[in-house]
């Protein structure tokens, strides 16, 4: 029988992926092994693994003789080596669509609640302050210009959702041809013009070495001053420190973060007590529905390659050059 191994995961329950794993005649095997170590270890005999925040190197890779398939809980695998895993034949695949409404409705209610304000007057009220006018100057949303950084699935839906609100809508991305954006009504854009003309930036850029801290003290400084920021992406896209800075300085009028560097925050963040910052807990991918899906999919990704397909969503191509999957 096939074994499969969780490294690590804080849900708290794992009855959907037993259930499939148990249908599909796989032993499924929970663990809590995050150094690579601990992995090499307890998963010594797998022949796939599911993984939500360890790191698997090469090291692991080759501690564990058996593995043929890397399964992770969401979108990025930037925590999985994947040429690696690629040399040694070992399939690497995600669930890239579980969560393209919930993260494009977390983004434009970030964008409405830094806009409108709703949580610096909400947080007012309740202190006994009864009085708009300390939220001003708030502008007219229709005819503002909404600057999308990456143009993927979620990038796609924000645009549609934010049409009928009247924003102009731009976006940049190196890998996305500009006619699939106007098909939607979508302006390209260069990046530097994108931030210097843009009210709104919502980032949707996939986390690699490229887009690290793409979002800077260089690139803040091209925004408008009454500009906002929205990150629903990938928290180390966005310089957290630059964008304090920017807003202490007055560089930036608001921002509304669901993704940080270093997740929990820590309790010395300068975001932290900001008026012109909304702050939520890597939330934006969560509903009931969608945590149903995402491990849903993650187990069946794994059950693909050990019953000889080629998975739906295989995240390193090139591996199938040297196996034989179906």
């Amino acid at each position: 029988m096939n074994k499969v191994y969780l490294t690590d995961y804080d849900y708290p329950s794992l009855a959907v992926e037993i259930k499939e794993f148990q249908r599909a005649g796989i032993s499924f095997i929970p663990t809590q092994s995050h150094s690579a170590q601990e992995i090499i270890d307890t998963c010594r005999d797998a022949d796939g693994l599911v993984v939500q925040y360890a790191e698997i190197s090469a090291e692991i890779m080759d501690g564990l003789p058996r593995l043929k398939v890397i399964s992770r809980y969401g979108v990025g695998v930037d925590t999985i080596d994947l040429e690696a895993a690629t040399q040694r034949g070992i399939c690497v695949v995600n669930v890239p669509d579980y969560c393209i409404d919930e993260v494009s409705n977390q983004a434009f209610a970030l964008l409405l609640d830094c806009w409108r304000r709703v949580t610096f007057l909400n947080s007012a009220v309740h202190r006994g302050c009864w009085n708009y006018a300390i939220a001003k100057p708030i502008m007219r949303l229709r005819g503002q210009k909404l600057g999308l950084i990456g143009f993927g699935k979620i990038a796609r839906e924000v645009a549609i959702k934010a049409t009928p609100f009247g924003l102009d809508i731009a976006a940049y991305d190196p890998f996305i041809k500009p006619e699939a954006m106007t098909a939607l009504g979508v302006a390209y854009q260069p990046l530097q013009q994108l931030l210097r003309e843009s009210d709104i930036v919502s980032v949707h850029a996939p986390f690699t070495k490229d887009t690290y801290h793409l979002i800077n003290d260089d690139a803040l400084q091209l925004m408008k001053p009454a500009a906002i920021l929205i990150n629903t992406s990938r928290g180390p896209i966005v310089d957290e420190q630059a964008v304090a800075r920017a807003l202490h300085q007055h560089k930036i009028a608001g921002a509304g973060l669901d993704v940080l560097e270093q997740e929990p925050i820590r309790p010395d963040d300068p975001l932290l007590g900001m008026e012109n910052v909304i702050l939520t807990p890597h939330i934006s991918w969560y509903s009931e529905e969608s945590e149903q899906e995402l491990k849903t999919k993650v187990a069946m990704g794994v059950i693909e390659v050990l019953n000889g397909r080629i998975p739906t969503y295989l995240v390193n191509k090139d591996v199938l050059a040297g196996l034989s999957l179906r």
